[in-house]
């Protein structure tokens, strides 16, 4: 089985540096891996991909040797471990409230002990069965993780017994969905964002699991590591978009205006 590199850097005590992917554009495992990224996060929650497509491009991340790390809005246990089958390191789910909710999803996604994942082996995780199946359900929990959304009242006040859950490696805060819920700005400063970053970096490190957020800045970055937060999204296929867009329009109006 393929060693992941969240689950080497985490091992490490380092922090993984993560790029999200909005749109399948292939060239991007390849180009993120050139630029030392550990994973690609792609979205799958607010974003439309058929089964083939995320298929090709989990193969692309192998191909390039970089983790793929899927949001899904789907709780169907056999939708998440085919994610899993098909090559996938890491499965994000969104909107975790409760710790049976967290038991639930790493039942799904975890071999037995752990879970109760079904088992088969013939697909691009495990080789194709080339090796077959003898090792493969203690590398498979050792090399995914299981990363939990905290986005809600609710789950801040849960947070500690889903960050304790069995089968859970990581918590990661979405600042849109619980700035919404919390009714504050969607601005880190803001003491009640303030406040969920701070207990969600509390039941990690009380767990000994990872956590993690986006982060648009260096000084967001330098934030997220001084609280010991080590899944740190930085960066996208959208955001690359929208900030040269413009510039590429001044450098030909540089030119084209005086003409």
């Amino acid at each position: 089985m393929r060693t992941s590199l969240l689950r080497s850097r985490l091992r490490q005590q380092k922090a993984a540096r993560i790029l999200c992917m909005y749109y399948p554009t292939a060239m991007l495992p390849a180009h993120a891996a050139q630029a030392g990224f550990d994973a690609i996060w792609l979205d799958a929650e607010h974003n439309t991909w058929d089964r083939r497509e995320l298929q090709r491009m989990i193969s692309l991340h192998h191909l390039a040797n970089i983790d793929c790390l899927i949001r899904t809005g789907s709780r169907n246990p056999n939708d998440l471990y085919h994610l899993l089958e098909d090559g996938a390191t890491a499965l994000m789910i969104p909107l975790v409230d409760t710790a049976e909710d967290a038991a639930a999803l790493a039942a799904a996604v975890k071999f037995p002990p752990l879970g109760q994942r079904g088992l088969d082996g013939a697909s691009l995780d495990n080789n194709f069965y080339l090796n077959g199946t003898a090792n493969y359900p203690k590398d498979a929990n050792a090399e995914t993780l299981l990363i939990l959304q905290i986005e809600s009242p609710l789950a801040l006040s849960n947070v500690d017994a889903i960050a304790g859950t069995p089968g859970v490696d990581g918590l990661f805060l979405g600042p849109g969905d619980i700035s919404l819920r919390l009714g504050c700005p969607m601005d880190w400063a803001d003491p009640q964002m303030t406040a969920a970053e701070d207990a969600v970096s509390a039941a990690a490190a009380k767990h000994g699991i990872a956590w993690g957020r986006p982060a648009g800045n260096v000084e967001q970055i330098q934030r997220i590591v001084s609280k010991g937060g080590q899944l740190i999204a930085h960066g996208s296929d959208f955001g690359a978009v929208m900030g040269a867009l413009p510039t590429w329009r001044a450098n030909l109006d540089q030119v084209l205006k005086s003409k």
